[in-house]
Formats: structure tokens, sequence, C-alpha cells
């Protein structure tokens, strides 16, 4: 199916045409009948001599109707431009042409209508001069009477040509359906209209929308009037859908695959065509897809603007949208959405830079000029943009630019360097601070950066496997020159901090098996518990407390919570006498009743 939309000045006949070539009269309201004017939108299909099945999206010529022409020309990838032999090009013409030209519409065909009753040629000529000037460029050109059916053949065929140069849609691309119309059939509840670009709707289909983000289930599919269980883009189709009430949806509004879009309520765009960045009023009104939605607009340089949406759209890198004045009635500009999730622009001279930084951009999604204006980002979000990625991310989702994640990594070793002057006690940079420091949304790119000589341990970054800082290492130094000739004897507190242990000093000491601390300030060197053992062996079996320590040179202090050590570690035995006993080298001792 191939999908081509009206355009035209009001009363030019475009409605009768579309009744001529198809059998079906595309004005639907009996007011449009009443007043012969076309109010809504409207639509029928044909069976072209190709074989193709063309359907047709009609819409209002009438200037009062500007947005609801904007509404179904939105999704729709060609034109039938028609002129009216007898009149020629007429205002509304222009404003058609120029919402064409500002949506990037290529391909079209101009009918010119009416010609019984007046020569078609001047109004031809005319007609394609200024189309030619427009994105559609030269296009084929019929003239016909709907009245007569003289040109009918020729224009059906030229139809033919043109569905055969249409793109194919992307039937494997994410849906976005942007709803026209909204309606309730008794029996079967809401229906909603649009025309597929991209992507396939099954029957049983769970959509979201965009508008409430709501869950909504497929239950039926209507393809030009037939039931069908899928349906690929390009196509006009009508969906039933479960869990959704008309109240809560309508044009405008759209139908999304879940997760792949992102929903934009500010974005950089591109102006082209119209009125200058600088000169657009503050506010006016975008109309985007199916949707027309009051902006607010700030220019940032000579041809990109931020709009501030009321609510979310759901946007792409490469969209394309119209800047209308309500007010004056006329298009003012043509937009291509550059950034649907843009920076927060707060400091002075922010709006200058960030125009420079788009100033290359033209609305192509492109994976590496992504990532060096983001330089990190997560690669759902990035898809959710429209860009194909490709970059295998650093850590979890996270994608980064190249040089930024070198630059980081220097960062990092720098913070490391710089936090273990600053705290020798410590063993190094707790990842969080990392993080903070670094100014990274997530921890685990922490985790990511650290390659030798930076290891990770314990929550921490810090330099090769025995870093002790130079620091701790001295005063180790001194407290094992203290104890060399009693081992036993552990410095009280006061004195572990004169020989430079402090709370921070020893703990960092302990992490790296630097000193053995027991208990609250009872602190020996790692191999006491070996020299215990040696000592202690030479006791009679079993022995005290006290007996041990005499033997050890030592307090009870100190004996207590070394002798509960050795019980953990298989040196000594605990019987139930509350004595020990020394084990047999390479065994534990067993458990024996008191003699």
């Amino acid at each position: 199916m191939r999908v081509v939309a009206t355009a035209g000045h009001v009363d030019h006949g475009k409605s009768t045409l579309i009744h001529a070539l198809t059998g079906t009269h595309p004005d639907r309201l009996a007011e449009e009948r009443r007043r012969g004017l076309t109010i809504d939108l409207g639509f029928a299909w044909t069976d072209l001599p190709s074989g193709e099945r063309l359907a047709f999206v009609d819409v209002p010529g009438h200037e009062r109707f500007v947005p609801t022409m904007l509404a179904g020309v939105g999704p729709v990838p060609a034109v039938l431009f028609v002129v009216a032999a007898d009149e020629g090009w007429k205002p509304q013409s222009a404003e058609h042409l120029a919402a064409m030209d500002a949506l990037g519409v290529r391909h079209g065909l101009l009918a010119v209508t009416r010609c019984d009753l007046a020569d078609p040629g001047p109004a031809m000529a005319q007609a394609l001069d200024r189309i030619r000037s427009s994105t559609l460029g030269g296009v084929e050109a019929v003239a016909v009477s709907a009245r007569t059916g003289a040109g009918l053949a020729e224009l059906r065929a030229a139809l033919g040509r043109l569905a055969g140069r249409l793109p194919d849609g992307d039937a494997d691309a994410p849906v976005r359906l942007w709803i026209d119309r909204a309606f309730t059939v008794r029996g079967s509840g809401l229906v909603v209209t649009g025309t597929l670009g991209a992507g396939r709707i099954r029957r049983g289909d769970v959509l979201v929308t965009a508008r409430s983000a709501r869950s909504v289930r497929v239950r039926a599919l209507q393809a030009l009037g037939e039931e069908t269980g899928l349906v690929r883009a390009t196509a006009r189709l009508a969906v039933n859908l479960r869990g959704l009430d008309k109240q809560s949806t309508g044009r405008g509004d759209a139908l999304l695959t879940a997760g792949s879009f992102v929903p934009c309520l500010r974005c950089d765009v591109r102006v082209h065509g119209g009125t200058p960045a600088g000169e657009l009023p503050r506010t006016a009104v975008a109309h985007i897809g199916s949707a027309a939605v009051p902006v607010r607009v700030r220019p940032l340089g000579a041809d990109i603007v931020r709009l501030t949406l009321p609510a979310p759209l759901p946007l792409r890198i490469g969209d394309r949208a119209v800047l209308r004045d309500p007010g004056l009635r006329r298009v003012l500009a043509g937009l291509t959405v550059l950034d649907p999730r843009p920076p927060e622009l707060r400091r002075r001279g922010a709006a200058a830079r960030r125009a420079a930084e788009l100033g290359d951009a033209r609305g192509t999604p492109i994976e590496a000029d992504e990532l060096r204006r983001r330089l990190l980002v997560t690669r759902e979000e990035l898809t959710a943009m429209g860009v194909a990625v490709r970059t295998a991310p650093v850590a979890g989702d996270w994608l980064a630019e190249p040089a930024h994640w070198t630059s980081l990594r220097a960062r990092l070793a720098e913070l490391v360097a710089v936090y273990h002057t600053e705290r020798p006690a410590e063993e190094g940079v707790p990842v969080e601070i990392a993080r903070q420091r670094l100014g990274l949304p997530s921890a685990s790119l922490v985790e990511a950066l650290v390659t030798p000589p930076l290891r990770l341990n314990l929550g921490r970054v810090t330099v090769g496997p025995d870093s002790l800082p130079a620091a701790v290492a001295e005063a180790v130094g001194r407290l094992t020159a203290e104890l060399a000739g009693r081992p036993f004897a552990a410095p009280q507190a006061q004195r572990l901090a004169e020989l430079g242990l402090g709370r921070r000093e020893l703990t960092a000491a302990v992490r790296h098996g630097a000193v053995l601390r027991l208990a609250e300030h009872v602190v020996l060197l790692p191999n006491a518990p070996r020299l215990a053992a040696d000592r202690l062996s030479e006791l009679d079996q079993p022995f005290t407390v006290g007996t041990a320590s005499r033997a050890l040179e030592t307090s009870r202090r100190v004996t207590v919570p070394l002798l509960e050590h050795c019980d953990g570690q298989g040196i000594t035995e605990l019987l139930p006498d509350k004595r020990r006993r020394c084990a047999p080298r390479g065994r534990p001792a067993p458990v024996t009743a008191p003699p």
C-alpha cells in the first residue's frame, strides 16, 4: 500500500477528484456535504493499473482548517497537489506548498482540475514554477476534469508512477502511529486511525500511548476497510484498542512501541525557510505528526532555536515539523529536530556555545556525532533518539566517546594520587567520592575506569597491589622496632598515636596486613600468633590464661584476645574447664576432659 495526501486551495476540487478516482467521497460529515466544504480529514482508496493499492488522505483547503490539513499530511510521504484551471494559484495554494516544503516532502504530483472550464496551461505553468522552488522540485503534471472524466486515466497512470517512486516504510522499525481520528464503535469500543510510516502492528500487540504512557492492547486491525491480523508500513489503518477510552486520546496522540521514543519536553531544532530564527515570535504552534502544540521559542544561533513544549511528544533526531503563527494564519518556518533531549542552558553564553556545538548537525542520527556531543549516554536513550548503535558499552548500558573515556581514566589516576597525598592513612579513594569528583552518573563507570596500576579494593580505588601509604609504612616500622624485644607488649592507645598509628593509619595498616589488630587498641605484628605458638608449646599442657601471660611476658589485656585468635586459627584449643592446650603441629588439638 502507498499513501498520498491532497493539498491545495479551498474549492479547487480535491474531494471531487478523489471521488472520481476511487468511487468514494471522502467527506464524511453531514455538514461537509451540506456546505460542499471539507472540514475534517477524509479517506478513500483505489487500485491502480500497476496493481498498487493507493490510499488518499483528503485535507481541507480553507485557511481556518490549516491545522487539520497539517495533521493529515504530517505523517504522509507524498502529496497530490491540486490547482484549479479556472482560478490558478491562490493564497492557500501558497500556504499548503509552504507546509510541504517545511515538512521536507519530496514526492508529489500536480493535478490541474476543472480543465473543462478553462485552459489548464497557464495555471499549470504557474503552479509548476512555484512547486519547483520547494522540496518537491520538478513534479509531473496532469490536466483533469472530474466532471467529464477527461484526464482521469492519465492521472491514474501518473499516480502509479508516483507510487512506484515512493520509498518502502521500514517494517522492522519501532511503531509510531500518529492518531488523526478517534471514535467509538458500538460493541467494539475505541477505534483510532492514522498513517503507519514505519514498523508493523499485529492483532494482540501491546503498545503505549504518547499522551498518557498507558499500555493498550490491539484488539483488531483494519486496513482499507478489510479486517487483518498484521499491517506493515506504509499503510492507512484503523486500530481497535482495549484499555483506553476516547476521552484519554485523540488527534495528536500516538501509539508507540514501548521504550523506543524519547518523551520530549524541549528540543533543539534547525530552522529552514521562512522567518529567520532571530525574528521568530516567542510563542507559536508547532505541527509535528498529527499534533499541534503551543511552544515557547528561544533563539540560540543564526538558524537554531530551542522549543519548550507543554507536554511530552515522542520525537527523534531528524523529525520534521512546521512552525506556524495561528494569529497571522501563516507558516513561519520548517523545523528539523537536532536533539530531542538537549542539556539545560544555565550559564552565561550557554546558548551561543550550544548553537556552535550544533553548527554541523543536520538532523541525521549518526552515532559518532551524538557520542561526541553527549560524551556519556546510555544505549537505550541513544537508540530511542533514532541512532543505530554499534559501539560496545563501557559499563552496563553506558556508551562513552572514546577520547572522553581516555581522559576520564587519566583524571581518575590523578585523583587517586592526590587523594593519597592528602589522606595518607586511607587506602584509596572511595568509589562514590570518585564518581562525584569526576561528575559521573553511575558508580559502575568508576569501576569500569579502573585498570592497572589502579585497582579496586573494598569499594575504594587505589594504586598497585601493595600500596601501603609511605607515612603508614613508617609508623609500622616504628611499631616493629618497639616490639622487637617484647613482641607481645602491645602499646596503649596513646603510644600507638605517638608512633603514628592513629585510627585512619591503623585501619590502612590492618587492611594491608601490616599489623594484627586483636581488639580495640590491642595491636601486634602479623607474626605474633606464630611466636606465641612456639612459647606456649613449651608449657605444661593444658595451661591457664595467667600461665600464658607470664610465658608471653604481657598482660591479660593482650593474652585473652591473642588466645582467642589462636583458638580460631587452630593453634590452641579451649577446653571445657577454660584451660587451653596447644594443638599438635599440623592438626588441631582434640577436645578432652580435664585430668
